[in-house]
């Protein structure tokens, strides 16, 4: 009986040691992905990575995680001049191939991420003075209101539809008023300041959007991917 229960104090204590080196093990590796994330998506600030699942050790030993999760904060775009400020941005990686040498991932069997811009910085994208304000969905579409900034028209709003394709957001007046269209130049000026397109060529993984939604507080952008690649 003393015997019995030697072993299973000793069983105990090898299981609180394995957790133990467990954690401590994926806490390691969780920074070190980080720190790789960061250098070669070239980020503002190191991303906080979560590698789910347990044991760590025995999703290393078969060199397959069973989730990753990544906060990458902040990042831009620049088109015209102009730069567009994603304020949050995250991605969830799913069934992740570690490399032979266990030093470095190698891809995802497939991955989501969700990105947020907010209206002030579409407003500042898009310069020159114009406002850019939440107007709901229309026909399926995400749209915004725009106030361009027109001299010889007072108050003038247009609204606008918000599209994704790859890693591009595309902003765009539905309609131009016909009383700037029946001025010269006046389209022309409008289109200039409701008419955007921006890459977002830091997206990790290569991924891809595929859906945008205007949002009372901001506009949310999701993506998505298969057999993605990863930075390693």
């Amino acid at each position: 009986m003393r015997a019995l229960k030697w072993l299973l104090f000793v069983v105990v204590i090898l299981g609180v040691l394995f957790v133990v080196g467990d954690r401590v093990a994926v806490s390691y590796a969780e920074s070190m992905a980080a720190d790789k994330i960061r250098s070669s998506q070239g980020l503002e600030k190191t991303p906080e990575v979560s590698i789910k699942g347990f044991p760590f050790l025995t999703q290393v030993a078969g060199r397959s995680l069973t989730e990753v999760d990544a906060e990458l904060g902040g990042m831009s775009a620049s088109a015209d001049g102009h730069t567009l400020r994603v304020e949050k941005l995250s991605a969830q990686f799913h069934d992740v191939a570690l490399s032979s040498d266990y030093t470095s991932v190698q891809s995802a069997a497939s991955a989501t991420g969700n990105a947020r811009i907010s209206y002030a910085d579409l407003t500042k994208a898009a310069g020159g003075d114009v406002k850019i304000a939440y107007a709901g969905e229309k026909n399926g579409r995400s749209q915004v209101k725009i106030s361009p900034n027109v001299p010889v028209l007072n108050s003038l709003e247009v609204t606008g539809s918000i599209t994704v394709s790859g890693n591009t957001v595309r902003l765009r007046a539905d309609q131009i008023p016909a009383m700037c269209r029946a001025l010269p130049a006046c389209q022309s000026t409008v289109r200039s300041q409701t008419d955007h397109v921006w890459k977002l060529d830091q997206l990790p993984g290569n991924l891809k959007l595929d859906k945008v939604v205007t949002q009372p507080d901001g506009i949310s952008l999701t993506a998505s991917g298969h057999d993605v690649k990863l930075p390693g």
